[in-house]
């Protein structure tokens, strides 16, 4: 059974929903789990469009649910391993001189995220796995904070089997309607991704105020010397 066919009659061909049916198609559980494994390295491929066409797909009978579940949770689990191989390389001293480098920053604040990861990290892990964009980046940080692995891998597995599952399941119950799916976790990554602007926004605003007032009471000490 073709799901090009059957899932995408309104889909381009050269769209990302046509490729990752294409690679269902031709690998067929093994296909998903490549296109998520691509996902968490590249976060702008959407998991809301290739997780519900899987579950439409397990649907129509070119996969077993159980397949599509299994694939896309270990391509999950392998998208941030890479993704934390990529923190343990760069490391804490990296980390740290970069850090050094970057404006209106200090390192009090590095400091600080570090305990605080330290603390709640393991829920920053099992959690983030279901919040669109830091799904992918909050693999990183752990890999930099030497997170030990298997705790990361147990906590991405889980966080990712829920994810996942939620949007699998969508697409298959939703049959040729998978595509709503997208609708609704798009508007959701969208505001994730306002509020993270709108936080950042604010940061350097703090930031920029805090280190105008030092110069401002200094030049208000030499009117008055003057």
């Amino acid at each position: 059974m073709d799901l090009m066919t059957l899932a995408l009659p309104q889909e381009p061909a050269g769209g990302i929903a046509g490729w990752a049916a294409d690679l269902v198609d031709t690998l067929g559980g093994p296909g998903a789990g490549l296109a998520i494994a691509l996902e968490n390295l590249f976060p702008p491929l959407p998991s809301e469009v290739i997780l519900p066409l899987t579950g439409f797909a397990a649907g129509q009978g070119v996969i077993s649910l159980a397949s599509a579940l299994f694939w896309t949770t270990l391509g999950s689990v392998v998208g941030a391993a890479a993704l934390y191989g990529i923190g343990v390389l760069f490391g804490r001293e990296r980390m740290h001189a970069l850090w050094a480098k970057l404006p209106l920053v200090k390192t009090s604040d590095l400091e600080r995220t570090e305990a605080w990861f330290a603390k709640h990290g393991t829920k920053a892990v099992f959690f983030g796995r279901m919040v669109p964009i830091f799904r992918s980046l909050i693999s990183v940080p752990a890999g930099v904070e030497r997170m030990r692995l298997p705790v990361f891998l147990a906590l991405t597995t889980l966080g990712s089997l829920v994810w996942n599952s939620v949007l699998v399941l969508a697409g298959y119950w939703l049959g040729d309607q998978w595509d709503a799916v997208e609708t609704y976790v798009g508007l959701l990554s969208k505001a994730v991704l306002v509020l993270v602007v709108a936080a950042c926004a604010v940061y350097v605003a703090v930031r920029v105020r805090s280190r105008k007032r030092p110069g401002a009471a200094t030049e208000a000490r030499h009117r008055r010397t003057d």
